[in-house]
């Protein structure tokens, strides 16, 4: 197994995550991942710090002294079709050889003509989870113009019919995010990663610097009504990694580069023991209100994940999810 660990940007963080790796022993962490420019690109999450590309070699070359390779994600969702115009063309092939420069190992990219773009570089080709990677024809697709890495839409970390043939369509690696919170099947998805690509860009000055957030209210709010909700999405317990690895995924990443430094570095350590004991609302990334309104017991979850393995999926005919959050779920007064 291998981990995926979301870094904040600034050294200082950085730093703090390899110490921690090195001085427990935590093996399996291999990779770390960091926003790019705003100035170039936006990407699905906000950006905390943004390290300029002397920062960035800086950093990967600390990384790769203790054996952890460095990724840039540039995952923006839209680009206002920037990216295919002239003047966008030679920016991006500017950034990529800046960043293969400094020795970055691989860059998180949804848009499929920055996936081609990248066939110019050594660097690996990471598609990102907003490239909505959830069946084998679309896995095959994004495999076929360039991609080494395929991060699945975690739609599907449920769908284990699903992963399976994945799996077998590919010859490239497949990754698993294990701690996105966000609503199964969500229908604000879409428009909400194009809101956060937006403001978190510098490159489209028309765009307004701040919006209110309307995706992630109502999502909160879905699940402050129906908790059961929580249950349904498609988060992987620590303990449960040993499923996806017997169906032959080995790469984990977690999710939380805008977050402190101290959780990432306890989402960290759980996912490296496989193991956690308390409010499994405290590992996952969003959204984090939620763990100061409600109280999950991680360990009221073994041995779901075999009722989910061969679950159909039709929550009306089932039942079991709405079940298993009454026995799991306390509401914090």
């Amino acid at each position: 197994m291998q981990l995926m660990i979301p870094h904040p940007g600034h050294f200082p963080a950085l730093k703090d995550i390899i110490e921690v790796k090195e001085a427990e022993g935590l093996n399996e962490v291999g990779e770390v991942f960091m926003g790019g420019s705003p100035e170039v690109m936006g990407s699905g999450r906000g950006v905390l710090h943004a390290p300029l590309i002397d920062e960035i070699k800086a950093q990967t070359e600390y990384a790769h002294q203790h054996g952890i390779k460095m990724h840039i994600v540039m995952n923006s969702t839209c680009t206002g079709a920037h990216h295919l115009t002239f003047e966008g063309y030679k920016m991006f092939k500017w950034y990529f050889s800046e960043l293969n420069k400094a020795d970055v190992d691989g860059v998180i990219v949804a848009e499929p003509y920055l996936v081609e773009l990248l066939r110019d570089f050594p660097m690996k080709t990471i598609v990102s989870v907003l490239s909505y990677v959830e069946s084998p024809q679309r896995a095959k697709f994004f495999e076929d113009i360039g991609a080494d890495v395929l991060t699945i839409d975690t739609n599907i970390n449920r769908h284990f019919d699903l992963l399976k043939a994945i799996v077998k369509a590919v010859n490239c690696e497949v990754k698993l995010i294990v701690n996105e919170g966000c609503l199964y099947r969500c229908p604000f998805r879409y428009s909400h990663y194009n809101l956060a690509s937006h403001l978190s860009s510098l490159n489209q000055p028309s765009f307004p610097l701040f919006a209110p957030d309307f995706y992630y209210d109502k999502c909160l709010n879905i699940r402050l009504r129906d908790p059961t909700q929580i249950t349904k999405s498609g988060w992987i317990r620590p303990e449960d990694l040993k499923e996806y690895e017997a169906i032959g995924i080995n790469t984990f990443k977690l999710s939380g580069r805008t977050k402190a430094v101290n959780w990432i570095i306890d989402c960290m350590r759980s996912y490296s023991h496989r193991s956690f004991k308390g409010n499994l609302l405290e590992l996952l990334d969003c959204p984090q209100l939620l763990r100061d309104m409600f109280y999950m017991d991680n360990e009221k979850f073994d041995g779901a994940i075999e009722h989910w393995k061969k679950c159909r999926k039709v929550c009306g005919e089932c039942g079991y999810c709405n079940e298993l959050t009454k026995e799991a779920l306390t509401i914090i007064k």
